[in-house]
């Protein structure tokens, strides 16, 4: 009777050995799968390599387990095609077998997930790979693959340890995946710089089946970002440069600095010119020093206060500070700012400041 089920029912059914072996399939099972459906035949070389870590997870529960399992998985037909069936089976109560069936849809459009996943590997420069929880690669998709010179699937059945052996960093990620933890690093390999995220893959009981990578080619956002920095560099430098150059300390006698400033003479600048000038009067033992404001058109709030400060820190230092060509406009804006500068020597321009100088060093001299 139970022979003659199975030769007349129109349904794909088999019994099996927990191991995976089919011991009786029905006609039309036979029918379906060729001669991967006779008797004898291994039902897991059937599944898709890509569904095989999924549905070997869900046979191994079979065989500890009288509880039934179900699950979607692509199977190859007696064209050699693979088509997506529904897989149900369950474990006979004595343990000794496994009975199931795989049900065909009437049409078997593309799923959702399939569909976004094949568009990410086909158009973003990425790698996106799967192995089982031995290590075995599954899957291996994406456009990157081309920039290491591979091709779609190329290690697909190897194992990543040895395939990947040598780059020890991701190597590690992997293994805590395969323990359960997510992970996301940086690596870069044969001139090439990666962003990586590696997550472990649970089904719908919970239970981890196999781990998911995905690494994005970032080379060209990692060279933008170096050009960024050495170009911001440079500016740096060049700004430097434009602020030496506009406050140079120029040692015009010995013992004798001058400082010629120019443009808008403000809090900040004028604090960076103190220290480079009380610097350079230490270097050089300097006697005298010279502000020339001449240049100088614009100045803010605070900086008679500076002044006043640099000439008292000249004074700490042994020297004597002049500041020499102060122009109308800046006299009066002083002036209206209530800044006092009788502590302060003043000289029309740097030629009268610089004749007070010698006059000075001869007489000393004298």
């Amino acid at each position: 009777m139970l022979d003659s089920f199975f030769s007349t029912c129109p349904e794909l059914l088999f019994v099996a050995t927990v191991d995976g072996r089919l011991e009786l399939t029905s006609a039309a099972l036979r029918r379906h799968l060729g001669a991967g459906g006779e008797p004898g035949a291994r039902l897991h070389d059937l599944v898709h390599i890509q569904d095989r870590a999924l549905f070997e997870a869900a046979w191994a529960r079979l065989a500890q387990s009288t509880t039934p399992e179900g699950l979607d998985v692509r199977v190859r037909d007696a064209q050699g095609d693979y088509e997506t069936v529904r897989f149900h089976a369950a474990r006979t109560e004595d343990g000794s077998g496994i009975h199931g069936a795989f049900r065909c849809e009437a049409e078997s459009p593309p799923r959702t997930k399939e569909l976004l996943l094949d568009a990410l590997s086909d158009h973003l420069p990425a790698v996106i790979w799967g192995c089982d929880l031995q290590g075995t690669l599954t899957y291996q998709q994406g456009k990157a693959l081309e920039v290491v010179g591979l091709s779609q699937g190329h290690f697909v059945t190897q194992n990543i340890f040895e395939v990947y052996g040598e780059s020890k960093v991701a190597m590690e990620h992997v293994r805590s995946a395969l323990t359960g933890e997510s992970s996301h690093y940086l690596s870069s390999a044969q001139g090439v710089h990666w962003e990586s995220w590696v997550v472990p893959i649970r089904d719908a009981r919970g239970e981890q089946v196999m781990v998911l990578g995905f690494s994005i080619d970032i080379t060209r956002v990692r060279k933008a970002e170096d050009e960024l920095r050495e170009r911001l560099a440079k500016i740096e430098q060049q700004q430097e440069i434009i602020r030496r150059l506009s406050t140079p300390i120029i040692e015009v006698w010995d013992g004798v600095l001058t400082l010629p400033m120019l443009g808008v003479l403000d809090s900040s600048r004028t604090a960076e010119v103190m220290d480079n000038l009380l610097d350079r009067i230490t270097q050089s033992q300097a006697r005298y020093a010279v502000l020339d404001l001449t240049g100088v058109e614009v100045v803010d709030t605070g900086v008679a206060g500076y002044l006043l400060r640099l000439v008292n820190a000249i004074r700490l230092l042994g020297a004597e500070g002049i500041v020499a060509g102060i122009r109308p406009t800046v006299a009066q804006t002083m002036i209206t700012l209530g800044a006092d500068l009788s502590q302060i020597v003043t000289h029309r321009n740097l030629r009268a400041a610089l004749s007070y100088c010698i006059r000075n060093m001869s007489r000393v001299e004298d």
